[in-house]
């Protein structure tokens, strides 16, 4: 069946994906036709049985376990400015002062980060010249990038790209990247740093050597500045942020909020989208077997762009490639809850990074009971262990049982672990991570460029301009507020 356009007075608007982006999407555009007086009917197509993505909270009585991710960094303002919207500030909790820091595994041994290092930059001497992670050469090396030289790139622009591992090997050497910053930024990104873009993930290093030469002098500076002023956006809750009843409680808000004023459509799987004969856009959905055409009068797309693409394909052939291009990385969580008195190490860290160099079947371990209360009874711990990633796909061809008798092993002789887990749970997620290979910002200034020819078409996510929860929300709250624009303008015809 097909559904007649909708009147001019009111906007039919279709928002694909039931993620913290479509939401945050959805609940945008009712709150700018509000401010707007323009009246809309929001339609939220979600493929799943409930909202949320690859963030979900399973709440067991003593356990809460986040699904996917467990917190969000705070010196980006889009989630705490919406979550004071939505009144949700209250619930906010910062993590655990007692624990705060991390570990790396190396040669077997767990070994705290030096105090001062942020992801590849030191700002602290001594915690440098005392920690066992690096060899004498390598500490040498890190300390002569003082006095290594800007790069000179081939154009001269400050946008030229360059890979993490180029980068910090150039100014750090090989050792610092394969004892420090690959484990660190693998823990963010789950990327190989010799594809992982640094223009597209991290900039400032990028603009700390070309605004002050050398990475230690501007750590040293902004080390200085910091201490005679605090950080208003994330000082009250520090770096990152949860919330008390855990990261659901975000999206499952958004989700009613969504609910009271627009409609969403669970188990309705977007299948096409294409220009209507008029304005605005067909979109034909799955549901139960059932197919179904709908028009509307402007489209968000919030859904991964290997999906994204999928819809696009019959009527913005070079859009759908463009979208294709962006690569993906599966990984797995085994959550674990174990009591304190059976496992030897002390875990006194927020959770612990693994080399790639120490050849383990793992990539991270992060203590969630310790960074956040209530996710576990005083006397237990709950473990996140990370495998796969871009580093390590192959890791998630082994079955359910075999992947945790696989996790349970690599804890046992790195964490030293007795008796067996109260609890257990396996949590896979395909293709979620976007990889931002080098070039990535080339490609997206490409995607946009494209979409732009497309009135009332508009796509938001996490594989764009960053993969946090705060830049997800950005993203989207940006393409509604251009979505809005476009509605209120003299109406145009989607380019053929």
């Amino acid at each position: 069946m097909t559904d007649s356009p909708s009147s001019t007075a009111t906007k039919r608007i279709a928002v694909i994906g039931g993620g913290v982006t479509g939401l945050s999407a959805a609940h945008r555009i009712l709150e700018l036709a509000d401010e707007q007086q323009q009246p809309v009917e929001v339609t939220l197509f979600e493929a799943q049985p409930e909202t949320g993505g690859w963030i979900g909270t399973v709440d067991q009585g003593d356990y809460l376990i986040d699904t996917g991710a467990d917190m969000f960094i705070t010196n980006k303002p889009a989630c705490i400015e919406l979550c004071k919207r939505l009144n949700l500030v209250d619930q906010l909790i910062s993590t655990d002062a007692r624990y705060r820091g991390a570990l790396v595994l190396s040669r077997g041994l767990t070994v705290p980060v030096p105090l001062g290092f942020e992801l590849m930059t030191p700002s602290r001497v001594l915690p440098m010249l005392r920690t066992p992670l690096l060899s004498l050469w390598g500490k040498i090396r890190m300390g002569l990038e003082y006095f290594v030289p800007r790069r000179h790139s081939a154009t001269g622009l400050d946008h030229d790209d360059e890979s993490l591992a180029r980068f910090v090997t150039r100014r750090f050497g090989k050792e610092a990247l394969t004892r420090l910053v690959q484990p660190l930024v693998a823990g963010i990104y789950t990327s190989d740093p010799e594809k992982l873009s640094l223009r597209a993930t991290l900039p400032r290093f990028l603009d700390m050597e070309r605004d002050h030469r050398s990475l230690i002098k501007a750590a040293r500076k902004q080390k200085k500045e910091n201490q005679s002023k605090s950080d208003a956006t994330g000082a009250r809750y520090g770096l990152f942020a949860a919330f008390k009843g855990g990261m659901q409680t975000l999206t499952r808000t958004l989700a009613e909020r969504v609910s009271e004023r627009g409609t969403i459509l669970y188990d309705h799987r977007v299948t096409h989208i294409i220009p209507a004969s008029g304005v605005g856009y067909e979109v034909t959905m799955e549901s139960k077997g059932h197919v179904q055409t709908q028009h509307f009068d402007a489209v968000l797309i919030g859904a991964p762009t290997y999906q994204a693409a999928s819809m696009l394909t019959g009527f913005a052939p070079e859009l759908s490639s463009l979208l294709s291009q962006i690569e993906y990385a599966s990984t797995a969580i085994l959550v674990n809850i174990y009591k304190l008195a059976d496992i030897q190490h002390p875990l006194r860290a927020f959770g612990l990074v693994i080399p790639a160099a120490e050849k383990r079947k793992i990539f991270a371990v992060a203590f969630a009971s310790r960074k956040f209360p209530g996710r576990a009874p005083e006397d237990c711990i709950q473990l996140r262990t990370f495998v796969g990633g871009a580093m390590q796909p192959e890791m998630l061809e082994h079955s359910d049982e075999e992947l945790q008798e696989i996790v349970r092993s690599e804890l046992d002789d790195i964490l030293g672990l007795k008796g067996k887990p109260l609890f257990s749970k396996l949590l896979r997620h395909n293709q979620s991570m976007p990889q931002y290979h080098l070039g990535h910002l080339q490609l997206v200034e490409q995607i946009e460029q494209e979409a732009a020819r497309y009135p009332g078409l508009e796509l938001a996510g996490n594989a764009y301009r960053g993969v946090g929860i705060p830049d997800s929300i950005q993203s989207a709250e940006d393409a509604a507020a251009r979505l809005m624009t476009t509605l209120s303008a003299p109406e145009s015809t989607p380019a053929p």
